[in-house]
């Protein structure tokens, strides 16, 4: 997915309202704001989701500063409520990096700089993106989300490593939150109504009608993830 996301141009993201981590990890604390409780995990992970770890923690802070940086120009609430969760994301993702003692790859960078060369170049386009209209910088949000929710459902699939899973599983639910969140804007502010990027009409139209959404137009209480490389 984030071969085709570099390909077309947009990206993938998403959120958290509670994560359960992996017990016995009594030198980390848990990131502020974000549920833990013990659950028992395995002591290692593979190459695989290490490398899938490395990588959402980058991420997920470019959703965070992609996000951050349409709420100055635009000044929209969505931008700021939803960059506050994006940053409890990629901290949460820096718990499970620390649970495991893998390097974190943001160690050093400020807002928009990333080690990696090809989430910079995407940073820079989507800022771009969006940064010409109100309606584009909604469309750019609505399409992290879905990329964002393809690739969780993805690792999902991949993975049986129970504290994984449960912070993909909360990303995935926030993901869902922040899409309708963004959808909600696009037609309150413009009129205009959103139609799917990269989910199929049928999967977008179960999500946005879903009930129970806290999405809503501020930008929900819980978020992504981008493509596999």
């Amino acid at each position: 997915m984030f071969k085709k996301l570099l390909a077309t141009g947009a990206l993938a993201l998403f959120t958290l309202t509670s994560t359960v981590f992996a017990a016995g990890a009594a030198d980390v604390t848990p990131p502020a704001n974000v549920a833990v409780q013990a659950i028992i995990a395995p002591a290692t992970i593979s190459t695989e989701e290490a490398a899938d770890l490395q990588f959402m923690r980058e991420e997920e802070k470019l959703a965070h500063d992609v996000y951050v940086t349409l709420y100055e120009t635009w000044g929209l609430r969505v931008f700021d409520n939803i960059s506050r969760s994006e940053q409890q994301h990629t901290d949460a993702v820096a718990y499970l990096l620390d649970r495991y003692d893998i390097s974190d790859p943001v160690t050093g960078n400020d807002l928009g700089e990333f080690s990696d060369a090809k989430l910079q170049a995407l940073y820079d386009q989507l800022v771009a993106q969006g940064s010409k209209s109100v309606a584009d910088a909604l469309k750019v949000g609505a399409a992290i989300e879905e990329i964002d929710i393809l690739d969780l459902q993805e690792r999902l699939a991949e993975t049986d490593n129970a504290a994984i899973e449960r912070v993909y599983e909360s990303l995935l639910s926030g993901s869902e939150n922040h899409l309708r969140a963004f959808v909600s804007n696009l037609k309150a502010r413009t009129g205009e109504t959103y139609a799917p990027q990269y989910l199929s009409q049928a999967a977008y139209d179960g999500i946005v009608t879903a009930s129970g959404s806290q999405g809503g137009g501020n930008g929900g209480r819980g978020g992504g993830r981008g493509g596999r490389r």
